[in-house]
């Protein structure tokens, strides 16, 4: 299926992004201040007006009496730890002393979740930390994929989660309503197994919990994207043929289709996003450039702006 030209007046999603954190100019704590990329992206959020950037070099220096009385309260404070930067910058979160935090250039993604689940936590009625990618086509495009890069192999709980909090990633990101295809090789039991019976519990669960949200599955890609296949395939779905939110059944062809489609088709990939916390922390690649953390700033001190938990 050939994607239409962006359309007369169309405003890129990045500019949206940057024109909302303009409003807002949240304060967004940069957890790898010891990182010449970090300090940068500080430097050109700041020049633009985009964010109030806290730049955490030294932790110590950040342990204000909110922080420290933060890390006693925290859901894991016997895992907190005042010397991590990483563990400072979530707590200043969730003290209040800061909007949002972004981190993990210098680090690896499980350093990052550890420090979202012992110092801010989940949020409410979630169960899973997740994350996912929002990717921009080269036609304007949107699309969520998740989970890329936390839940390995997620149950049916756990996918389930990752769908709810994948699609409101999506909306709050790309401002139109969610529309999931929980994926699989199997489309409306084209085929059968325990992996394919996995996704249509998910589904299921999904429905249950957040009945408002338009979500089918299981689905194949192909179904899930094109509106030939999607009316041969799965007929009458509301989801097929028009998804914008792909839920990927494992880590594996999560992350896998996320670089493909980044690589092959062109894509713009903004994230890992962490999703699923009470307040608002990301992740980095440890091969991000200034230009990537200045821009999940952005899109951390949306999110913040609108209040929505994760």
């Amino acid at each position: 299926m050939t994607n239409p030209e962006p359309a007369a007046g169309y405003v890129p999603i990045t500019e949206s992004w940057r024109q909302q954190a303009r409003a807002s100019r949240g304060r967004v704590v940069l957890a790898d201040g010891d990182d010449e990329r970090a300090r940068a992206a500080a430097r050109y959020l700041d020049q633009e007006g985009l964010a109030h950037p806290v730049v955490l070099d030294d932790p110590a220096s950040f342990c204000t009496p909110a922080v420290q009385a933060q890390a006693a309260m925290s859901p894991r404070a016997e895992k907190v730890d005042l010397g991590d930067p990483l563990h400072v910058a979530a707590l200043m979160v969730a003290a209040g002393e800061a909007d949002a935090c972004v981190g993990g250039a210098s680090r690896p993604t499980p350093d990052v979740v550890r420090a979202a689940l012992s110092c801010i936590g989940l949020g409410p009625g979630v169960d899973t930390i997740s994350s996912c990618f929002l990717l921009v086509l080269p036609d304007g495009t949107p699309i969520t994929y998740g989970d890329c890069g936390v839940v390995p192999d997620p149950d049916p709980d756990q996918l389930a989660s990752i769908a709810i909090s994948t699609a409101t990633t999506h909306e709050q990101l790309a401002g139109e309503k969610a529309r999931v295809a929980m994926l699989s090789y199997s489309t409306k039991g084209s085929a059968d197994g325990t992996r394919v019976e996995r996704v249509r519990s998910a589904t299921e669960i999904v429905r249950q919990r957040k009945p408002s949200l338009a979500v089918d599955g299981e689905m194949q890609f192909d179904a899930a994207w094109d509106r030939q296949v999607a009316a041969a395939k799965a007929p009458g779905s509301e989801v097929a043929g028009r998804a914008n939110v792909f839920v990927f059944p494992d880590l594996d062809s999560g992350n896998i289709a996320y670089k493909i489609t980044e690589r092959l088709a062109g894509a713009r990939a903004y994230g890992p996003l962490l999703q699923g916390t009470a307040r608002v922390i990301h992740d980095l690649s440890r091969g991000c450039s200034v230009d990537d953390i200045a821009t999940v700033a952005v899109i951390a001190a949306c999110q913040a702006e609108k209040g929505c938990p994760q």
